[in-house]
């Protein structure tokens, strides 16, 4: 009984962690109070244009609500000057209104509004179909900047969650997703493996390939709850932490996949019931598979841990299980060159095995991540300097300065 009553509680904890409820019951009371506020502010009897707008621009995080928020308000003013001025020269039939739909969607390719292209085209239309056309035209104006306003505002007051958490769980869960990858191509070398059996591992480094992609996008969500975040001090550093972790997890997974193939190539030449290698052979890549497997996933959790707390200690299970593969990588390396000098015709699928090997310990190594760390840190502080620079040059011409 205690322990369902725990499951139960666990599992609301992540669906109320999770980005979908969170948008919803942020949307909704947003919506709500942008319509109260409307009702006081608009001589519309039921001005719907304000919660609409807030259901459109209020994200998971406070940067995306600002962008999202100044494209809306931009498409509907840009919207109700065209109607105003095609309403100057011609009245509503349907060929002026083609030509304003026209004209709406093409000025909205170039006023980067993104996807609210077709709210120019809407607001023109619904603006030049009223009679009150000035009236009804800066009402909804009024309305889109109610919206607008108490959606950024809402945001402000009750800052949205920082995904940072959520992001670093989804790159640890690549990491044991490619881990486990790993330790099934391990323990089917040192037995006969038909072409099929390597060809379903390396389908499976592809779905990892694939999966890259949600990774991605639950980083991007990251980063935008770190931007202009007031509860973020260090959001630049958070960051690039984790973003240059998953650029080298994806090197990771793209050698995995490559790996995966050499191993079915190597299958293919083999022949149903001859074994991918000798038992010696198989027992030490083995080895030394399941401690990159492990690595990765040591690395994974110093990329996530570094952006709170504690990387120490994951930092030093990541340094363990280096050196242990790199000593592994040695054993290995002399079995497969007595193999080679045994049997040369497959010296490419075994050298290929150890560059991609190599390739995977050499970006996990901790000297290279600070390397890249420190690269990426220093191409943000110039990019900072010189967007400091234009600004400040945009004042003194504001001042007449030259």
């Amino acid at each position: 009984m205690f322990g369902d009553s725990v499951s139960v509680t666990a599992y609301l904890r992540r669906r109320l962690k999770d980005p979908v409820v969170v948008l919803t019951v942020r949307a909704t009371v947003a919506a709500t109070l942008s319509y109260a506020v409307a009702l006081q502010l608009s001589s519309e009897p039921a001005p719907l244009t304000a919660p609409l707008t807030a259901l459109l621009v209020v994200q998971v995080t406070l940067y995306s609500t600002l962008t999202t928020s100044i494209r809306r308000v931009n498409s509907v003013v840009v919207g109700v000057l065209i109607a105003i001025g095609f309403s100057s020269v011609m009245g509503l039939s349907w060929w002026s209104l083609g030509l304003i739909i026209l004209a709406s969607l093409t000025i909205g390719q170039f006023v980067r509004v993104d996807e609210f292209v077709n709210e120019v085209a809407i607001s023109a239309m619904l603006v030049l179909g009223v009679t009150r056309l000035a009236t009804q035209a800066w009402d909804r104006v009024l309305e889109t900047l109610i919206g607008a306003g108490v959606g950024l505002l809402f945001n402000l007051v009750f800052a949205p969650p920082v995904w940072v958490d959520t992001a670093g769980e989804s790159i640890e869960d690549l990491a044991r997703r490619a881990r486990h990858l790993l330790l099934r191509i391990a323990e089917e070398l040192g037995g006969p493996t038909p072409v099929e059996r390597a060809a379903a591992r390396l389908h499976e480094a592809r779905r990892l390939d694939q999966a890259i992609a949600d990774v991605d996008a639950a980083l991007r969500q990251a980063e935008d709850s770190l931007r202009l975040n007031p509860r973020i001090s260090e959001g630049l550093l958070s960051r690039l932490v984790l973003r240059t972790g998953l650029d080298t997890l994806e090197i990771c997974v793209v050698v995995v996949r490559v790996l995966a193939r050499s191993l079915t190539d190597l299958a293919k030449r083999r022949g149903e019931d001859e074994r991918l290698f000798p038992p010696d052979v198989a027992l030490a890549l083995e080895e030394l598979l399941t401690h990159i497997g492990g690595a990765l996933v040591s690395f994974a959790v110093l990329v996530s841990t570094q952006v709170s707390s504690n990387a120490e200690e994951a930092e030093e299970r990541l340094a363990a299980e280096l050196s242990a593969a790199w000593a592994s990588r040695e054993r290995v390396a002399q079995m497969l060159l007595r193999r080679v000098q045994e049997h040369p015709e497959a010296w490419q699928l075994h050298g290929s095995l150890l560059a991609e090997i190599d390739r995977i310990l050499d970006e996990l190594d901790l000297e290279h991540r600070g390397r890249r760390l420190m690269e990426e840190l220093d191409r943000a502080s110039v990019a900072n300097r010189e967007r400091f620079t234009r600004l400040g040059r945009l004042r003194r011409f504001a001042r007449g300065e030259g």
